[in-house]
């Protein structure tokens, strides 16, 4: 068999492990009725002519299990800060004083909770969407070796062990969306 036939699973894998990667990063974004640093990543502020992430833009700490304080390094800024974690979506009222921005974190009712589920089931399906993607990716490159002279068995065995990495890590995307769901539920 020559090089060029050769189907490059670890490839494949390193990119179906990105879309792992990006599903727990959204996660961990997702909020749960307990304070998290990490709540905030995805949050941009207009800052010094680009969208620069808050943890770029101050010291975020986590005092206490119902409170994420936010100590800005610019005077300047914490108006806009502050303007950005109101406008994401988090359902976050930020409370200031002087450059520190404190966010008080809500117990979370019933119907938020299954709003977060429903959320959390959004990112799995586009983790499992991206993996997918990766899959027809390899399954195109099986299909292309074939019409340059791959045998069939190669060609079988390539698109099984394609298959099963797939399977692998649609699991553990179903696994990652139940212990989160399970998290956000638990009161």
């Amino acid at each position: 068999m020559s090089d060029d036939l050769e189907i490059d699973l670890d490839d494949l894998e390193r990119r179906m492990d990105g879309a792992m990667t990006s599903l727990r990063a959204e996660f961990a974004s997702l909020r749960t009725g307990r304070a998290s640093g990490s709540m905030l990543d995805p949050i941009q502020v207009e800052a010094y002519g680009q969208m620069t992430p808050i943890n770029q833009l101050g010291t975020v700490n986590v005092p206490e299990p119902r409170m994420v304080v936010i100590n800005v390094w610019d005077k300047g800024l914490v108006g806009k800060v502050e303007k950005a974690i109101r406008e994401s979506g988090l359902g976050i009222n930020p409370q200031l004083n002087g450059t520190l921005i404190m966010l008080p974190i809500p117990e979370l009712n019933e119907q938020r909770r299954k709003e977060l589920t429903k959320v959390a089931a959004g990112y799995a399906e586009h983790a499992r969407v991206a993996i997918r993607n990766v899959r027809r990716d390899g399954m195109d490159k099986i299909k292309k070796a074939k019409s340059d002279g791959m045998p069939e068995d190669e060609q079988k065995m390539y698109a099984d062990e394609v298959q099963a990495l797939t399977d692998k890590m649609i699991a553990a995307v179903d696994k990652a969306l139940e212990g989160k769901q399970a998290e956000i539920m638990q009161v």
